[in-house]
C-alpha cells in the first residue's frame, strides 16, 4: 500500500509540470502503471506451493486456484461420492495447504448369504468394514486378513460362526437273556419277560459356519432310562428224536448199546422173562427186552433205535454190560433184526 501511495504522490507532482494537453496521455499511462502493480501484487499473494497426495502419491504444484475443488479440476483429477477427500472441496487453500484425495475401490463382500458390491477409499479391510458398520461377532472369521490392503476388486468373505448346545435323545437296545431251565424239554422256549428299550440324552455343542453345521462336540452323556432285558427260558432237558401221540418225550440220558434177539420158543404168549413175566412184543405199546441189570435196572422203560418202547424185564447169560436183547414173537423176526449196535434213551 506504501508503494501505491507513493506512486500517487509524484504522478501529482509531475502533473503541475506538464500542460492540460499532455494531461490526458499522462493519466492514461498512470492507469496502465497501476492495473500492472495491481496484477504483479494480486499474482504474488495469490500464489501458492501446495501439497497433492493422491492414492498415497505425493507431488508439490505450483496453483493460483483458491478452492479445493479448482485446484483438482485444474489438474484433471476427478473425485466421486465415495473417495475420501481431505479437505472438502468447497474448502479454501492457502500456501503450503495439503489436499489428500484416496481413490474408492471397488469390493465383492460375501456377508449372511449375500453378494454385495461396496465401493470403498479406505486402507484395508479391518477399516473397511467398520467404515460399512460390518459388525464381527466374537467366533467370526474374515478372508483374507483384516490387515490386508483393499484394491480394486478384492473378495471379502465374512464368515458367521455360532455354537449352539443341542440336546438329542437317542434309543438303547435292551439285551436279550437266555435262562437255561433242566426241569423243561429242550423244546421249550418261553419269554417270560418283554424287553424295552432304554433312552439317552447327549448333548452337544454344535458349530455353524453360515447357518450350516460343520461340526459337534459331545459335552456329556446321560441315561435317562436304562433298558429293560428281555428273558428268554429255554428247556435243555433232552427230547426223544421221534414223538409219541404227536407229542416228543423227553429222556434222561442215551447210550450205545450192543443189540441181539431173541424170540418167543415157547410160543406167543407163553414165553416167560427170567423174572418171571410173560414176555411181549407189543409195536403199539412197550415191549420186552433182556438188559444187564447193572446197568439198566429192571422196569426201566427205554425207548430202543430201530425197535421201539421197551421196558427192562429180563436178561441173559451173555446179556453184560452195554447189550441188549430185544424180543419178536417169531424166529424170523429175530433173525431179521440180527446183531446192531443202536442208541437206547433211557426215560
Amino acid at each position: 500500500m506504501r508503494f501505491i501511495q507513493g506512486f500517487i504522490l509524484r504522478s501529482l507532482q509531475i502533473d503541475k509540470l506538464f500542460n492540460n494537453k499532455n494531461k490526458t496521455k499522462i493519466i492514461i499511462s498512470l492507469s496502465l502503471l497501476l492495473l500492472i502493480a495491481v496484477l504483479i501484487i494480486y499474482f504474488f499473494l495469490a500464489r501458492k506451493s501446495v501439497y497433492l497426495i493422491i492414492d498415497g502419491k505425493q507431488e508439490n504444484i505450483i496453483t493460483y486456484k483458491s478452492s479445493v475443488k479448482k485446484v483438482l479440476l485444474n489438474k484433471g483429477i476427478e473425485v466421486s461420492s465415495h473417495d475420501k477427500l481431505e479437505p472438502s472441496l468447497d474448502s479454501r487453500i492457502s500456501d503450503k495447504s495439503t489436499i489428500t484425495l484416496k481413490h474408492a475401490v471397488a469390493v465383492k463382500v460375501l456377508i449372511d448369504g449375500e453378494e454385495i458390491t461396496k465401493y470403498s477409499p479406505e486402507d484395508n479391510v479391518e477399516s473397511f468394514l467398520t467404515a460399512e458398520g460390518i459388525v464381527l461377532g466374537s467366533q467370526d472369521r474374515v478372508n483374507p486378513e483384516k490387515n490386508t490392503e483393499l484394491s480394486d476388486g478384492l473378495q471379502i468373505d465374512v464368515v458367521r460362526v455360532e455354537h449352539k448346545t443341542v440336546s438329542t435323545t437317542q434309543s438303547l437296545d435292551f439285551i436279550t437273556t437266555r435262562k437255561n431251565d433242566i426241569s423243561l424239554p429242550n423244546t421249550y422256549v418261553q419269554t417270560k419277560q418283554e424287553g424295552k428299550p432304554g433312552e439317552k440324552e447327549t448333548i452337544f455343542d454344535v458349530v455353524y459356519e453360515n447357518g450350516k453345521e460343520i461340526s459337534r462336540k459331545i459335552l456329556s452323556e446321560t441315561v435317562t432310562k436304562k433298558p429293560t432285558d428281555k428273558i428268554v427260558v429255554v428247556g435243555t432237558f433232552p427230547l426223544m428224536p421221534i414223538s409219541r401221540g404227536g407229542q416228543q418225550l423227553d429222556y434222561k440220558k442215551v447210550i450205545k448199546v450192543k443189540s441181539t434177539a431173541y424170540y418167543a420158543v415157547n410160543g406167543i404168549g407163553k414165553t416167560y422173562t427170567s423174572t418171571g413175566a410173560r414176555a411181549i412184543r407189543n409195536p403199539e405199546g412197550y415191549s420186552t427186552i433182556a438188559v444187564d441189570p447193572k446197568v439198566i435196572p429192571y422196569g426201566t422203560k427205554l425207548f430202543v433205535e430201530g425197535y421201539g418202547f421197551a421196558i427192562a424185564a429180563d436178561t441173559g447169560l451173555a446179556i453184560r454190560g452195554n447189550w441188549i436183547d430185544v424180543f419178536f414173537n417169531t424166529y424170523r423176526e429175530a433173525c431179521n433184526w440180527s446183531v446192531k449196535y443202536v442208541k437206547v434213551y433211557i426215560l
